[in-house]
């Protein structure tokens, strides 16, 4: 069963999703006229303008905290262990292709963000909304929204919570001699189960308070390490970043294989580190509360730069610096990141990064949960089933810290595919709109008036756009 998992999951991501996900990001930077890089600015100003009062008094949900929310389940092991081995598969020149993904990629994370603010509904006195709203709300078609929401469910609250659970697990191997055989791994899910359930039964505000909190200074901690490794290693850096490029145009290598080259390897790592253009960040992006859509469009590429062009790069730095060369399947994922931190700056280090592991894992379990909510809630709004379905959220994760998930890994990583698929197909026909509200946006802000939105200004009715 596995082995057929991984064929149909290799055929899916080398031949159908790189295709796609390229694609969907060139057509929508040269549509948007780069939006991404042209209107960065405003995104940084947008990112800290502060949410309005509800009815009850309570603050909602900032553009800020969807941001983290977001960022919080785009930021996970991935972008320690992840790099680790996309530099050990595909070499250096996987990083390049990497940055370039994430800068293509901004334009995919604007638009399926930008729709998600024009179709997102009230729930109480805050907003829920995502890729299954706007395609019920925008092409009439619930059952296509129901498709995605089930995938989307299945691959983040249990495939991919399951795995964060049991990399965090995993990370104690190497302070706790034959961890697997002892009582920890039960005690840690415990430990992982009561904390997400503290969270998850607070509400939207303890979330996004939560990751508002834990990702900013982890990722700024993060980055901080890997410029001091790089200040250490300054004399290096020329050459690092010589050895980056040249990997990346090595078109030789790649002729003897290109489903093994820099290009595809980072190319995969880029997208499916920051997820632009899968349909999982638009469910964050949808609760924030702003005067106008394209302005937590503008956030959400802030996203995509923050996890891939910060984040996924200091752990390259702090491998390519080290002078210790990765290999795949000898010395790869974690094992590589530790024995090059060690290098760099000292034993001391090693726990540093299993203190990463374990923030940055532990704020993906409650970004994670977020989106899979906002889609149990599409499905069916109901409180009775929304708490069975908190409960097995907690019993994945719980088993996940105690089970070897290589089986659901496969499974995550297909339904994250398929909802991908369905996401870019919509974007497509739905990234019309995306242009109409980014150029209301614009003559607005030529006009130099106060910045509001109405749906009825580019034609739509059935929106709380009023």
């Amino acid at each position: 069963m596995n082995d057929i998992l991984t064929m149909i999951n290799d055929a899916m991501y080398t031949y159908i999703l790189l295709i796609l996900l390229v694609g969907v990001g060139v057509y929508f930077t040269v549509r948007t006229r780069g939006v991404q890089i042209r209107l960065l600015k405003d995104g940084l100003k947008s990112m800290l303008e502060k949410a309005p009062e509800g009815a009850d008094g309570k603050k909602k949900v900032s553009s800020f905290q969807a941001l983290m929310i977001s960022t919080a389940s785009r930021v996970g092991t991935g972008n320690i262990a992840g790099i680790a081995t996309a530099i050990a598969s595909g070499g250096p020149g996987a990083v390049f292709w990497m940055w370039l993904m994430a800068v293509i990629g901004g334009a995919s994370a604007f638009v399926e963000s930008t729709l998600a603010q024009v179709y997102k509904i009230k729930d109480g006195d805050n907003f829920r909304g995502g890729p299954s709203y706007y395609m019920q709300k925008a092409l009439g078609k619930r059952w296509l929204g129901v498709l995605f929401s089930v995938a989307l469910i299945v691959c983040f609250a249990y495939g991919f919570n399951g795995l964060q659970s049991f990399n965090m697990s995993s990370s104690l191997e190497y302070y706790i001699p034959n961890y697997a055989s002892t009582q920890f791994p039960m005690i840690l899910g415990i430990i992982l189960a009561v904390a997400t359930a503290a969270v998850i039964w607070g509400g939207v505000h303890r979330i996004g308070f939560i990751t508002s909190v834990i990702v900013p200074v982890m990722a700024t901690v993060y980055i901080l390490i890997g410029l001091v490794t790089m200040i250490l290693h300054i004399g290096e850096l020329p050459g690092v970043f010589a050895m980056i490029f040249e990997s990346a145009f090595d078109f030789r290598a790649m002729a003897g294989g290109m489903a093994g080259s820099a290009v595809v390897i980072g190319i995969k790592r880029g997208l499916f580190s920051n997820e632009a253009g899968m349909g999982s960040a638009p469910n964050a992006s949808a609760s924030a509360d702003v005067d106008h859509p394209v302005k937590q469009g503008l956030v959400q590429t802030i996203s995509v730069f923050i996890d891939t062009l910060l984040i996924c790069s200091s752990t390259a730095m702090m491998l390519l610096v080290s002078g210790i060369e990765g290999k795949s399947g000898v010395l790869d994922g974690i094992p590589y990141v530790q024995a090059a931190i060690s290098a760099n700056i000292g034993e001391w280090a090693i726990h540093f990064i299993t203190f990463s592991i374990f923030a940055f894992a532990f704020s993906s379990l409650i970004g994670n949960y977020y989106y899979a909510e906002s889609n149990i809630l599409f499905i069916k709004d109901n409180k009775t089933l929304l708490n069975i379905f908190r409960v097995t959220c907690v019993i994945a994760i719980f088993l996940g810290a105690q089970a070897d998930f290589s089986l659901m890994w496969n499974i995550a990583d297909i339904t994250m595919g398929f909802m991908a698929i369905i996401n870019i197909i919509s974007l497509f026909l739905l990234g019309g709109i995306a242009i109409k509200v980014l150029r209301h946006y614009e003559d607005k802000k030529k006009s130099g008036g106060e910045m509001s939105f109405r749906g009825s200004d580019i034609g739509l009715e059935d929106t709380v756009w009023k």
